[in-house]
C-alpha cells in the first residue's frame, strides 16, 4: 500500500484522531462518574408539583447514623450537592405553611428525633456554607425503623387528592413528612 496518496494520509489521520478522541472522552466520562448517583422524584399533589433532586449515597457496609452521618450536626440529606426540594405552589409541611419555591433540605439527626430544615439558599454544595439565618422552616420529626435500604431514596407517596408524605429512607431508618396542598 502506498501512503503517499493524500486521501490515504487523510483517512489514517482521521482514524488516529477518532481513537484518540474516543479514548479521551472515555477517560473524561470516568472522571465524572459519581459514587453517589443523582436522582430526582416528582409528584403532582392537588395542583402542586413537587420535585426533589438529590444524590444517592450507598451504605456499602458502613455504620451510617451517628458515624458517617454524625448526630447533632447539619447533614445535606443526601450526598454531593444539598438536596433540593421545589414546590410550584404554597404547601403545608406537618401543618406549617411553606411558600412556593425551591429550598435546600437539611436534617440534623440524633438518636430519637430529627430536625428537618428548609433553607432558602436552594443551590449549595453539601452543608459547608449552610447558614441557619437562611432557614424558612424547621420541624421536629421522629424517624422509624424500616427495612434495609442500601441507596438513600426519597419518595412522595400520594395519600389523597391534596395530601402526600415525603419520605426519606436509608439504611434501616425512614422519615415521613406530611404534606398538604390547597
Amino acid at each position: 500500500m502506498d501512503f503517499n496518496y493524500p486521501n490515504v494520509k487523510s483517512a489514517l489521520i482521521f482514524v488516529f484522531m477518532f481513537f484518540l478522541t474516543a479514548e479521551y472522552l472515555a477517560q473524561d466520562y470516568l472522571k465524572k462518574l459519581r459514587v453517589s448517583p443523582k436522582a430526582e422524584v416528582m409528584q403532582v399533589v392537588g395542583l402542586t408539583q413537587i420535585n426533589i433532586s438529590y444524590s444517592r449515597p450507598g451504605v456499602k457496609g458502613r455504620k451510617i447514623w451517628g458515624n458517617l452521618v454524625p448526630y447533632n450536626k447539619v447533614w445535606r440529606a443526601g450526598a454531593d450537592e444539598a438536596t433540593k426540594i421545589t414546590f410550584s405552589k404554597e404547601v403545608k409541611i406537618e401543618g406549617k405553611k411553606l411558600a412556593a419555591g425551591s429550598y435546600s433540605f437539611f436534617v440534623i439527626p440524633n438518636k430519637k428525633e430529627w430536625t428537618v430544615i428548609f433553607n432558602k439558599v436552594a443551590d449549595q454544595w453539601g452543608a459547608f456554607e449552610y447558614n441557619e439565618a437562611e432557614d424558612v422552616l424547621r420541624l421536629k420529626v421522629k424517624p422509624k425503623t424500616a427495612e434495609f435500604e442500601e441507596w438513600l431514596r426519597y419518595d412522595i407517596n400520594k395519600m389523597g387528592d391534596y395530601s402526600a408524605n415525603i419520605c426519606l429512607h436509608w439504611e434501616k431508618l425512614k422519615m415521613n413528612l406530611k404534606l398538604e396542598t390547597n
